[in-house]
């Protein structure tokens, strides 16, 4: 193709069926090549681009232009033609795209904040679509990073974007269109809207002593394995009925349930993996659907807790492991799978998944995840997915 016989052709209107057929009908019939399209409609409107190639056409894009205006008002367009070589931009010698997605409370400037953030960086948006759901706006971004260091403007962008009050996803375009098939949750302060362990501790009366433990441990300040021995040890002499009085009033995260249920419906495997203990989890399962669970569990003998865990503890190492072998019982590739956690502990559970996204999480899970969540967009999950065309459908 020579770039002087290339033209970009846009046209705007009304939506209706048909549309498409109509308008390209004269191209074909004298022989114009579309070379490159892209068509949508926003709010009823029709919009489309297409780059035409003239070198083996009939007519010349003047005659062209010329036939499409008479017809315009007809099919309740407008046209407009620009010559390709004079107004494409400089091509960069290396590519580096990126899908980059945003999720925020509307506002106004969210597009322009975002921009602002690329521009500074010298990055370049090649294309941008923007999907509303309620109050929650999702923008996705393709953007090519060029030759800026990936992980440093990633770090940049989480950043800027946190200080701005914006959920931000950055994936490698190829990886962010693999197919994802199962997605795995931690359960306290993401499934569930408490930590469960902190409130057993007040059944018990070691609620400041436990919550300590429990802070240091998701900072990455204590090994994890050693923290839940302390905890456990300070619920010793507790009843089973304890146990069973929590679990009759587990209050999920606001769009939890919504979002695990739209997944089931779209086929999609849900896991659990958790730090805590069997006995929630078995409860979340059967209220929930989950497909697979896993936990650490609570020793108890004549109806009281002995203090102890039996078998290995689920620490971050066994979650990290786990993903790969929820891959091989389903046959897919880690690459398939998401996981979602809020602490120090789902890091290699998060940085072993395909997809990793740092929920309500403290700094040190964001710093590894793909992307972050803020406790009030959890159902942005579905977007960030390209799952939200699929909701409507379903609302």
């Amino acid at each position: 193709m020579v770039a002087e016989n290339l033209w970009v052709i846009s046209f705007i209107g009304r939506d209706r069926p048909g549309l498409i057929r109509d308008i390209l009908q004269e191209p074909a019939r004298q022989n114009v090549n579309i070379v490159d399209m892209d068509q949508r409609v926003m709010q009823g409107i029709f919009v489309m681009s297409v780059v035409a190639d003239f070198s083996s056409a009939k007519v010349t894009a003047s005659q062209l232009e010329a036939a499409l205006r008479e017809s315009a008002p007809a099919f309740g367009i407008e046209i407009s033609f620009l010559p390709l070589q004079q107004y494409r931009g400089a091509r960069r010698s290396k590519k580096s795209m990126h899908v980059v997605t945003i999720l925020a409370t509307d506002r106004v400037g969210i597009i322009r904040d975002v921009a602002d953030i690329a521009a500074e960086n010298k990055i370049n948006i090649e294309k941008a679509s923007v999907t509303a759901r309620g109050d929650l706006i999702s923008i996705e971004f393709l953007m090519d990073f060029g030759d800026y260091d990936v992980e440093s403007f990633k770090a940049k962008l989480k950043k800027d974007c946190e200080c701005r009050g914006l959920d931000v996803f950055v994936q490698e375009q190829g990886r962010s269109r693999k197919e994802k098939r199962l997605i795995v949750f931690d359960m306290d302060m993401t499934i569930v809207d408490f930590e469960i362990i902190n409130k057993l501790a007040g059944f018990v009366g070691v609620d400041e002593q436990v919550k300590a433990i429990t802070e240091k441990a998701m900072n990455g300040e204590m090994d994890f394995k050693e923290s839940l021995r302390q905890r456990v040890r300070l619920m010793k002499g507790t009843s089973a009925s304890t146990l069973e009085e929590i679990a009759s009033d587990l209050q999920l995260t606001p769009g939890s349930e919504e979002l695990l249920h739209h997944l089931k419906h779209v086929g999609y495997k849900i896991a659990l993996i958790s730090g805590g203990f069997t006995y929630f989890t078995d409860v979340l399962k059967e209220r929930l659907g989950f497909d697979y669970t896993f936990a650490n569990e609570l020793e108890i003998e004549n109806g009281v807790l002995t203090g102890e865990i039996k078998g290995d503890i689920i620490d971050a190492e066994a979650k990290g492991r786990i993903i790969y072998r929820l891959a091989e019982l389903e046959k897919i590739s880690p690459d398939n799978i998401v996981a979602v956690g809020d602490g120090a502990n789902d890091c290699l559970m998060i940085k072993n998944a395909g997809l990793g996204v740092a929920f309500n999480a403290k700094e040190i899970l964001k710093k590894v995840s793909d992307g972050t969540l803020s406790r009030e967009n959890l159902l942005g999950l579905l977007n960030v997915l390209g799952l939200a065309e699929k909701e409507k459908e379903m609302l």
